[in-house]
């Protein structure tokens, strides 16, 4: 049996594939080494009823997380997962090239994440060639949830909303401004409560005012990041990631304002990534 995961700051696919090439699927926390102690993966694991029900069963694991970028990192995860799943080769590699391997798969292309984070590489159809850094979303993850979330706060925060959609920030989240500087401020994983007003923006696409802060994010990731390599007018640029997905027709735009050739944009790369290893 194989187990294929898919780990992000938020939660973790996972894709267990049987021998007879069926498969069965569950969801737990984001696996972030950077925010989870080894302990807190085992305990995930094995108190979920898929997974504890197989720890003896699986012989493969790849699996693909945000923060296994170092070997340290790395090692976290390789040890918590062969700790419980004793017959298990494990395989731990970062996020981006999971997502490479699920919009690109054996050809070369530009490959993108665009969700509570953002990344992005460029791929051979073996390997990451170039990566420019993502910096987290202190100093980066342009075009993320992220991004687009601390754009719409600070337009509330600074009294910039047109009144219509003031109302309806107000109707819906009842927030104030010292409630949104402590949480970006003093409560962990700022990042995830901003990219929560991402669905504002979603379900307001349509008013100009939204529509010009995700085009004007996402121009900023393909200034910062699609632009800089140098094959992004000769192969394809592939997007994953709720954000790509569910803004897909703000990203078409910029695209094709930036010369740029889009390919598979996909909401998960779970499903590809179950493909690529069967």
């Amino acid at each position: 049996m194989k187990l294929i995961a898919d780990s992000g700051s938020t939660k973790t696919d996972w894709r267990l594939i049987k021998s007879d090439n069926s498969f069965e699927q569950t969801t737990t926390i984001g696996l972030n080494p950077y925010y989870v102690l080894l302990e807190q993966i085992q305990a995930e694991i094995k108190n979920d009823k898929l997974l504890s029900d197989y720890l003896s069963d699986v012989n493969a694991i790849h699996f693909y997380g945000s923060g296994c970028s170092s070997d340290e990192k790395k090692k976290v995860i390789t040890t918590a997962l062969s700790g419980i799943f004793k017959k298990a080769e494990v395989e731990v590699q970062h996020d981006l090239l999971g997502a490479a391997r699920a919009l690109c798969g054996r050809k070369a292309g530009i490959a993108a994440i665009l969700g509570t984070g953002s990344n992005s590489c460029e791929y051979n159809g073996k390997e990451i060639v170039t990566n420019i850094p993502s910096l987290g979303f202190v100093l980066g993850d342009e075009g993320s949830g992220a991004h687009l979330g601390k754009e719409l706060l600070r337009a509330f925060a600074y009294g910039e909303l047109p009144e219509e959609l003031k109302k309806k920030f107000d109707f819906r989240y009842k927030t104030t401004v010292s409630e949104i500087l402590e949480h970006t401020l003093q409560k962990p994983l700022a990042n995830r409560y901003m990219a929560g007003f991402a669905k504002f923006l979603f379900h307001n696409i349509n008013h100009p005012f939204v529509s010009e802060i995700v085009v004007r994010c996402f121009t900023e990731f393909f200034d910062r990041h699609i632009c800089k390599y140098e094959s992004h007018k000769n192969v394809p640029v592939h997007f994953v990631g709720s954000i790509a997905y569910y803004f897909g027709d703000r990203l078409r735009y910029v695209a094709e304002e930036k010369g740029v050739v889009l390919g598979n944009i996909l909401e998960k790369p779970i499903a590809a990534l179950t493909l690529y290893h069967s």
